[in-house]
């Protein structure tokens, strides 16, 4: 009773007494990335490419998606004034991306597994400079051709490296779970300090990783109530 007072006027709501002694002997604490370490308002910052050509195909793909990078996407659009066209055949493949039909061609953007061929020494090296930046990039093509990329970056929230210093002064192992790639994962990671990054994980694989972290002891799991449902639920701690 005191321990879930307390914490209401922290603005912690604790569920129950056995969720509060679940928090006893947790070793492990994993985050999700997007909106947890994260801001949560990605935004683009870079366009490598023709912009405008590279932006009216991204639009109007991400017109179509619910992925949270598309309504940065369409945000920079706006503001460039692209016109937005209708595609069709929309199709959105789980941990790479969209693709559809435009102009009687097949145009997608997502990352380099969507991609059946490999991008030109140029755009490689753009990506891989990017990314060392700690900025999620999607590549946008035409016919299996990439045209251009778009650098979208959510920058990490101010507290959440004063958090995971305060978890680590404690002697837990700090973990980051995310579906980006390896080189923005360790970079954000870095940034505020998280020991362990596990990358370019699908949405319906994370509860997998907590179990496997769990054969070595209780886990907490920090995520997005929607999204990391299944993580949240799998872990000794949500």
């Amino acid at each position: 009773m005191v321990g879930t007072g307390r914490g209401a006027k922290l603005g912690i709501l604790i569920k129950n007494g056995e969720v509060l002694e679940a928090a006893n002997g947790i070793q492990t604490v994993v985050f999700d990335k997007t909106g947890t370490v994260t801001i949560g308002k990605p935004v683009v910052t870079d366009i490598i490419g023709e912009e405008i050509a590279v932006m009216a195909l991204a639009a109007a793909l991400e017109h179509s998606s619910e992925h949270p990078l598309g309504a940065a996407i369409l945000e920079k659009a706006d503001s460039l004034g692209v016109t937005v066209e209708e595609v069709t055949n929309f199709i959105a493949i789980p941990g790479k991306g969209v693709t559809a039909r435009m102009a009687g061609k097949q145009v997608f953007i997502g990352n380099a597994k969507l991609l059946d061929t490999r991008l030109d020494a140029k755009l490689e090296h753009e990506m891989q400079r990017l990314q060392s930046d700690a900025k999620t990039v999607v590549i946008v093509g035409r016919e299996n051709e990439a045209v251009g990329l778009i650098a979208i970056q959510d920058a990490p929230k101010k507290t959440s490296a004063v958090a995971v210093t305060a978890l680590k002064r404690r002697g837990f192992h700090t973990v980051m779970i995310t579906g980006d790639t390896e080189r923005v994962a360790r970079a954000v990671a870095n940034h505020v300090g998280i020991d362990t990054v596990i990358a370019e994980v699908l949405p319906g694989d994370k509860a997998d990783h907590v179990r496997s972290l769990q054969q070595s002891g209780k886990v907490a799991f920090v995520g997005d109530g929607i999204n990391d449902a299944p993580a949240l639920a799998a872990a000794n701690l949500g």
